[in-house]
């Protein structure tokens, strides 16, 4: 393995079948040898397996697949999500990179996916880029018991395609590309899906003009892919040749203009116009706690609400605050008219989504000449009370009354990590 040493090195590790790898250590089992699943049986057969062990995937059975989806002639162990565990674990993973890497020189992109710059540590260590990756891999496997692979290329595009396409092939679980390499074993590789960022839609869109595969999409008509991407087009040209100009630097400085912050939740069951709106309040409860948490106040609300049909329908709606809050009372009239404005109210609902838009720091909190500010002041102390009770006795410690209404979701919702088990009772 050869990268020319005036180019930049990075890594790109990830665990193999990270939850269900952990659940196979937790029991002393060896993943590649066991079968199981992770999944929350008391869901019934429909329940989605968040992970599935290496053998299973040797069987055919794929991660988010449902249980009733797996051969019947397979014995599995069903595991629990436990997401406070994979947490610890991964923080365990994080704690391995940082013996040997500063952590500017770290992206986490995922809890079981990670990017690093080790071009100034080969030197440092005096190693070779296989040999460092062998290093960490094996401390990890050894620390942690969940098995790893890898991705090694001269820019962050190439290491995460060696990762998805070429470790998978190698004995030992480390794939390498730099341009050349990239276009002389990948341009032909179909489906072009595999290629990260090419989303079905994408390959659709350029299947249309005959573009099958990275070869074709390089020696595509330019202007064409214009016309049909935007300013998407350059950064398709770029990884069709295997250029990429990001780096974790780039990343770690990069500031987004507007902040905002998002709830998605999917109901265990269709749920009528009147109960969505009881889990629509908590939503909107639940974000406002974030909201003073992270010291943030919002003047816009955005909602979406899916219907339970085969149809895919939905509506979703905005609406624009006088004020610039992070209060759910002063909220709560603006959602619920949005929400009367754009739901169907005789539709059954699945899917809720609400999201706090435009967000600015505490400094920038702003009510209209009618607010009585002593209220305003009154409703702050009760929510720093609040907030203080959960923070030492749990999120389920106080609630409100609407949260113990028959369809409610909030209080097992505060179980829930990631919206998944924690693994807590």
């Amino acid at each position: 393995m050869e990268l020319n040493k005036t180019q930049r090195v990075y890594f790109v590790i990830d665990m193999k079948s990270f939850f269900a790898s952990v659940e196979c250590a937790e029991r002393h089992l060896d993943p590649f040898k066991t079968n199981l699943v992770v999944a929350d049986e008391s869901r019934g057969e429909g329940a989605i397996c968040l992970a599935v062990s290496p053998k299973m995937k040797t069987l055919g059975v794929k991660n988010r697949c449902r249980l009733y989806e797996i051969p019947k002639d397979i014995d599995y162990i069903i595991a629990k999500p436990q997401m406070k565990k994979y947490i610890e674990y991964a923080s365990k993973i994080y704690g391995i990179y940082l013996k040997y890497i500063d952590k500017n020189d770290i992206h986490v992109y995922s809890i079981d996916e990670s990017f690093i710059d080790v071009t100034d540590y080969l030197k440092l260590y005096k190693i070779s880029a296989k040999d460092f990756a062998l290093k960490l891999m094996n401390e990890i496997t050894v620390t942690t018991g969940v098995p790893c692979s890898a991705g090694i290329g001269s820019n962050m595009y190439l290491a995460k395609i060696a990762l998805d396409i070429t470790a998978k092939h190698s004995p030992d679980f480390i794939g390498w590309l730099d341009e050349e390499k990239f276009k002389r074993k990948l341009w032909h590789h179909r489906p072009i899906t595999d290629f990260w960022q090419i989303s079905t839609g994408t390959r659709d869109r350029l299947a249309k003009h005959n573009i099958f595969d990275m070869y074709d999409l390089a020696h595509a008509n330019e202007d064409m892919l214009y016309r049909e991407f935007g300013i998407n087009a350059e950064l398709l040209l770029d990884h069709a040749n295997g250029r990429e100009s990001c780096t974790i630097k780039d990343i770690k400085s990069y500031k987004t203009k507007q902040k905002s912050i998002s709830n998605m939740q999917i109901l265990p069951k269709d749920y009528n116009y009147n109960d969505a709106l009881i889990v629509l309040k908590e939503m909107l409860q639940a974000g406002c706690y974030r909201l003073y948490r992270l010291k943030y106040v919002t003047n816009l609300l955005h909602i979406y609400i899916g219907y339970g049909d085969k149809s895919g329908n939905s509506s979703k709606g905005s609406i624009r605050l006088k004020e610039r809050t992070n209060l759910y009372e002063i909220m709560l009239p603006y959602l619920e008219k949005l929400y009367k404005d754009i739901v169907e109210i005789n539709s059954k609902i699945r899917k809720i989504g609400i999201d706090f838009c435009n967000l600015q720091d505490i400094e920038q909190e702003q009510y209209d000449l009618f607010t009585d500010i002593e209220q305003v002041k009154k409703k702050k102390r009760l929510v720093e009370s609040i907030l203080s009770l959960q923070d030492k006795y749990g999120k389920n410690s106080i609630l409100k009354g609407i949260d113990f209404r028959e369809n409610a979701t909030q209080m097992e919702r505060n179980k829930l990590i990631g919206g998944h088990n924690s693994g807590e009772e």
